[in-house]
């Protein structure tokens, strides 16, 4: 009987050390994975910022770019180049394709804008883009 009783205090120290504590662990003290969306981010608030004056939105939620009608907007696209650019007006773009680098007037540095994002220039700014991949946008101009 005592051999029965030692095999048993033997078999639950080892089920702790193999299967509850690593498990206990990769519950707990987990970072998020590549891809995975963290607590601090949420599917209906994409990362926004501003750069320069220009609001950058990546990768908006689907809701917002149906409610702001952007596939009825019309559609502008280029090759890679570089060229100066004013905004006469407030102008909306998503980006469907492509990769831009945009340095605006008078500021140091620049920024990327790429397929996937949602951007605002406001009226009077001047920027040079540097196209760097075809771009296709559908863009809207403040009335």
């Amino acid at each position: 009987m005592f051999q029965v009783l030692s095999k048993q205090f033997l078999v639950l120290p080892l089920i702790l050390v193999v299967i509850v504590i690593p498990l206990y662990l990769s519950v707990n003290f987990r970072g998020p994975k590549p891809g995975e969306i963290s607590s601090s981010q949420s599917e209906e608030t994409p990362m926004a910022t501003n750069a320069f004056g220009v609001k950058v939105e990546k990768n908006p939620a689907q809701s917002k770019l149906t409610e702001l009608g952007v596939t009825a907007w019309p559609k502008w696209s280029c090759g890679p180049s570089k060229f100066p650019w004013s905004f006469t007006a407030t102008e909306t773009m998503y980006l469907l394709e492509g990769k831009v680098i945009v340095q605006v007037d008078g500021h140091e540095g620049s920024f990327t804008i790429a397929a996937g994002d949602l951007a605002v220039f406001p009226k009077g700014m001047k920027v040079t883009w540097d196209v760097i991949e075809a771009v296709n946008k559908h863009y809207s101009l403040e009335k």
